[in-house]
């Protein structure tokens, strides 16, 4: 490469350990320490993660279809027509229209669940971005492979899984909403079809009420997926910012 690349090149690379450094070293411990924060805020009656909300996050209630009429006041046909033009039918009935709803009762979704589960989208979409910068770091001061010594490289490569590992947690944490609308939609659906059924409405609490514990202890696993690299990285910061130090001075 030509010296203006190559010098670019260092420059991203230093900057890659700078940011990795301070997230390690400053942000994993302030997130750390906010969750914990968080965690203990929940006993507060004020939090919104405190258990008396639970009493009163479910509504049951079959409510009549709301009203819903075409935008252009013309009935659509729902099947599909052949167009002599070759023009496409047309397709402006809106995500929420009722009109050719089979059932087209409402149940009203768990609006307070609905924030705590933007929350946890948010602090699951920071600790990905973080390790992503850490991961970078860690990979890119790894020396050339070749034999012997190759301790400290095995150090590097497990703090990099370990990454990955709490990639994937913040993965399946941030998919947990969309697991409890499709969960929560079935038995709303089953509700609106038989709503003298009194076991749909208590699963329907049930199941609210096992998502608000669940929002509680997510925060927990946030904080314990902190407390982990935070602790792993600390220990072995020595041989992850130099896998191959002069550990062959000692063999004389």
């Amino acid at each position: 490469m030509d010296k203006e690349l190559t010098s670019k090149l260092e420059a991203f690379r230093e900057n890659a350990a700078v940011i990795g450094e301070d997230i390690v070293f400053r942000l994993f411990p302030t997130k750390l320490l906010q969750l914990q924060e968080l965690i203990q805020s929940t006993n507060n009656p004020s939090s919104p993660y405190h258990r008396e909300h639970g009493a009163n996050l479910t509504d049951p209630t079959v409510y009549p279809a709301p009203a819903s009429t075409p935008a252009n006041g013309d009935q659509l046909q729902m099947k599909k027509r052949k167009i002599d033009d070759g023009s496409p039918a047309p397709t402006d009935l809106t995500a929420n229209d009722t009109q050719y709803a089979r059932l087209p009762s409402l149940v009203l979704a768990n609006k307070h669940m609905v924030n705590l589960h933007a929350a946890l989208k948010r602090e699951c979409e920071e600790l990905v971005a973080l390790t992503d910068q850490v991961k970078l770091w860690i990979s890119l001061t790894m020396p050339k492979i070749e034999g012997g010594d190759n301790f400290g490289v095995q150090i590097q490569e497990e703090v990099v899984a370990e990454l990955a590992r709490s990639q994937d947690s913040a993965f399946n944490l941030r998919d947990s909403a969309k697991n409890d609308y499709l969960a929560r939609a079935k038995i709303c659906s089953k509700l609106i079809k038989y709503p003298h059924v009194e076991d749909y409405t208590l699963a329907l609490k049930e199941h609210d009420d096992n998502q608000f514990y669940l929002a509680r202890q997510h925060l927990v696993d946030l904080r314990n997926i902190y407390a982990v690299l935070t602790d792993l990285i600390h220990k072995n910061i020595a041989k992850i910012r130099a896998p191959r130090g002069n550990n062959a001075v000692s063999l004389y």
